[in-house]
């Protein structure tokens, strides 16, 4: 198989369903693989995580681009150190530790209570789409109350969530200009819903992430209405879109090993280590760009300053130099040092809030899903690259006799 064939198959809609074969061979073909478009693809455990951790590697687009100034600021997650130090410590004071420890925990009942709220909404029905009905709602509504959005507003929000999540699917050969449009206006009303929000609190603060942000009384610790609006987006979006892939990935790896299932069903404590493992197994992120400051040298290959390297974080997880009898998924397994959220300083900040929905969600979803089938499998997938997650996964369940 040609080189520079390897990322398209992967990334093409057709590997959705099961990319891990690709993923195999990407592992065969070297630590690293170079492109014909002189881009990069790295596919092992080890040598991602080292990258992920070298200070040489960039995270910000327009490290690609002879004129970074004329291109948009990205949020700060694709932002390096120090301006993604200082937005990142900034946005996390009032999410967790060291200075809200208490709040992420905190939202357990409330996620508790979502999550019965849709059961409830459910309970008189036999077929049922895991997306749309509970996986979506779920962290959606979760972020909302975390900012303090107020319950009528929240319809708001997944329409505006639905209008971001389709600019993002990659369509190959289609116009997307509406959708992109679409997208990009839903941003910034979303962001400037927020930003009036937080406002009509200054002065008046409530126990919510924007009356922490508008009423933090040192100056130099705060966010400017625009890097408040940017970050509220990027709250509700990437903890959205990957709690949902969490989600729904695990309903259908549960149902595809019945056995597990029915193990998890008899000990409800082996729950957090199911989730480390689907996070290892079935991660809603597959992979990541990076670009080097200056030469990097991995394994025996050298990857010139300024290009495109593609990392397969999903690819990586299932290293066998890395783990165990990697294709194998063991909700008891102890080695799960995954990279399902990333690492390095880029680590996701939402996984304490992520690990809770999606330990809440299949503990709620278990008991029910011993009697229910998979009506199309696989699932349509969505298709954004990047994320991997079934669009729909329709299951049928059982009435009890």
């Amino acid at each position: 198989m040609p080189a520079d064939t390897l990322l398209q198959r992967i990334t093409d809609y057709a590997s959705r369903p099961n990319p891990y074969p690709l993923y195999a061979e990407l592992r065969e073909a070297g630590p690293v693989v170079q492109q014909a478009d002189g881009s990069y693809l790295v596919g092992t455990y080890h040598e991602i995580a080292a990258l992920l951790h070298n200070p040489r590697i960039s995270a910000d687009p327009r490290s690609l681009t002879a004129s970074p100034e004329e291109a948009p600021k990205p949020p700060f997650l694709r932002l390096d150190d120090p301006e993604h130090h200082r937005l990142r410590t900034l946005a996390m004071r009032p999410f967790g530790p060291p200075h809200s420890p208490g709040r992420i925990d905190a939202m357990r009942g409330q996620i508790t209570e979502i999550t019965k709220e849709l059961l409830d909404g459910l309970k008189d029905r036999t077929r049922i789409d895991i997306v749309d009905d509970f996986a979506y709602p779920l962290p959606v509504t979760a972020i909302c109350r975390l900012l303090g959005v107020p319950r009528e507003d929240e319809p708001l929000f997944r329409e505006w969530s639905n209008a971001v999540v389709a600019s993002a699917d990659v369509r190959a050969g289609e116009d997307t200009t509406e959708t992109d449009r679409a997208g990009e206006k839903a941003r910034t009303e979303m962001g400037q819903y927020l930003v009036n929000l937080a406002e009509q609190r200054r002065g008046h603060p409530t126990d919510d992430m924007l009356s922490a942000f508008i009423n933090e009384p040192d100056p130099a610790l705060r966010l400017t209405s625009e890097e408040l609006a940017d970050t509220g987006v990027l709250l509700l979006i990437a903890g959205h879109e990957t709690t949902v892939n969490l989600i729904t990935n695990g309903v259908l790896t549960l149902l595809r090993h019945p056995d597990q299932l029915d193990r998890l069903r008899r000990d409800p404590a082996l729950l957090p280590s199911a989730v480390e493992e689907l996070l290892r197994y079935e991660p809603p992120v597959h992979m990541r760009q990076r670009i080097p400051l200056a030469d990097v040298d991995v394994a025996d290959t050298t990857i010139p300053k300024g290009s495109s390297v593609v990392l397969a974080l999903a690819s990586a997880n299932r290293d066998p130099k890395r783990f165990h009898d990697p294709d194998r998924f063991d909700p008891g397994r102890t080695d799960s040092q995954h990279l399902g959220f990333g690492s390095g300083v880029h680590l996701c900040y939402g996984a304490p809030l992520a690990r809770i929905e999606a330990q809440t969600a299949l503990g709620a979803l278990i008991p029910r899903l011993t009697t229910a089938t998979v009506l199309q499998d696989p699932p349509p997938y969505r298709q954004n690259a990047m994320l991997r997650g079934p669009r729909h996964l329709l299951i049928e369940l059982q009435r009890p006799a």
